[in-house]
């Protein structure tokens, strides 16, 4: 529940209330514990209408208490946000997520849009493979 106090804590810092649908969608991803679908997290908040489902995650996705992230097939999934700015590795045989952190990746990013001209506001990266279990499995 830590994680809740923490994504409340944040969303009131940044001048939002904390409703009770907003709290009822924290606490059901909270219990997800992991990457989620919009349709996972409707079924894992009754009593909380899809639009505010919606809603509420991109108030949580603007105010970095939940990161989004996008599935190799397309398909999108979002996550508690559990530390600062981060990248991810995506199994494509399990679809299971690793978080990794490297400055020096971020700085080039960075150096490539400052060398075109271009005002980075924010940057994603997912990287698709397969991760050793499913390696070990494969032979």
């Amino acid at each position: 529940m830590a994680n809740v106090d923490v994504a409340v804590e944040r969303l009131a810092q940044d001048g939002y209330r904390i409703t009770g649908p907003r709290r009822a969608v924290l606490r059901a991803i909270a219990a997800l514990d992991g990457p989620f679908t919009i349709e996972e997290l409707t079924a894992a908040a009754p009593g909380v209408g899809r639009a505010t489902v919606f809603r509420t995650v991109k108030l949580l996705h603007e105010s970095d208490v939940v990161c989004r992230m996008v599935l190799e097939d397309g398909s999108i999934r979002y996550e508690l946000a559990r530390s600062g700015h981060h990248h991810h590795l995506i199994c494509s045989q399990c679809n299971r997520v690793f978080e990794f952190s490297d400055p020096a990746v971020d700085a080039l990013i960075q150096e490539n849009a400052v060398s075109r001209g271009f005002r980075l506001a924010g940057h994603s990266l997912e990287l698709y493979g397969t991760c050793a279990e499913c390696a070990s499995r494969a032979g």
